[in-house]
């Protein structure tokens, strides 16, 4: 019997260049989690790629979890050594994804270092036009994550995937279909953008979910502004922080949404270091009641 639940699944990040990924997938795959992508900083490092798959299948074995995505988190439309081999990691995990079982490579779209957003659209289009081709001969989709990294539209490095006007500049500068979004509301709500009508109007390029929340100290706002020297929104693990994941994971469904919902731990200040998988199990939980909770078949 399919479980149409299981259309959106709730899993976590794994960091594929630590020293054993698939020893960690080991570790905490009693703990229920459906899904595991696999982020790499920058570079891909030595990481052997059909080697790491191998060994992630053989701890998966017969259980009912798949690899959601494949991640590389570097600026790609720059020249130092580091963002050649960021651009050399989306080539690899786009040719590697099928070993992999997943159709998802994502990342930064990359930036020219403290340009407007504008003027990155042409190096974007030299560099993930033939990016997209290569993902579509292998049945892969491209996600690009919408972490601001510090950057506005005036000035910043890394990412100019932050920003819906920029996210039609980039659709239509390369107008393919399987270029899209890894997409979380933190990153907006750091902004003090409303993350649901965004999610509403974008949910059909939605590829990924990054399983974030935020937390907003409006008596900050309110008395010090954004600018000031007190923070003022805090990342946090879903179900600590301040977005009903349960209207995010209804209006994903509503539009059309399959895939994942992975969370990215490492960044509560709470539940962090020794608690880091108290939240993260607590978030797994709680997102699996938002999807609604146990399947139900109908009767017949």
């Amino acid at each position: 019997m399919s479980n149409p639940a299981l259309d959106i699944r709730i899993g976590t990040l794994v960091k594929g260049d630590q020293d054993d990924p698939a020893g960690y997938i080991r570790q905490i795959l009693p703990y229920g989690f459906e899904s595991f992508q696999l982020t790499f900083w920058r570079t891909l490092g030595e990481v052997d790629l059909a080697r790491l798959a191998d060994e992630i299948r053989t701890v998966i074995g017969e259980e009912d979890v798949v690899i959601s995505a494949l991640g590389i988190y570097g600026n790609p439309l720059e020249n130092d050594p580091l963002d050649d081999e960021t651009r050399r990691g989306w080539e690899l995990l786009i040719d590697h994804a099928p070993l992999f079982g997943t159709d998802v490579v994502a990342g930064f779209a990359g930036r020219l270092r403290d340009r407007p957003i504008d003027a990155s659209m042409p190096r974007f289009k030299e560099i993930f036009e033939p990016l997209a081709h290569r993902a579509a001969e292998h049945g892969v989709r491209l996600a690009f994550e919408n972490c601001a990294m510090d950057g506005a539209w005036q000035r910043g490095d890394w990412n100019i995937a932050h920003d819906p006007l920029a996210w039609q500049m980039m659709f239509d500068t390369v107008p393919m279909d399987n270029l899209g979004l890894e997409w979380e509301p933190c990153h907006q709500m750091l902004n003090l953008i409303d993350p649901m009508p965004q999610l509403r109007q974008w949910a059909s390029r939605i590829f990924h979910v990054h399983g974030k929340c935020c937390t907003i100290h409006w008596d900050v706002v309110r008395k010090h502004g954004i600018h000031s020297p007190k923070p003022f929104a805090f990342h946090r693990t879903p179900g600590f922080g301040d977005c009903n994941w349960t209207d995010i994971v209804s209006d994903l469904r509503a539009g059309g949404f399959k895939g994942s919902i992975d969370i990215e731990g490492w960044h509560d200040p709470v539940y962090r270091e020794a608690l880091e998988m108290t939240g993260q199990v607590r978030s797994l939980h709680y997102l699996k009641d938002c999807r609604g909770g146990d399947f139900v078949q109908n009767p017949v």
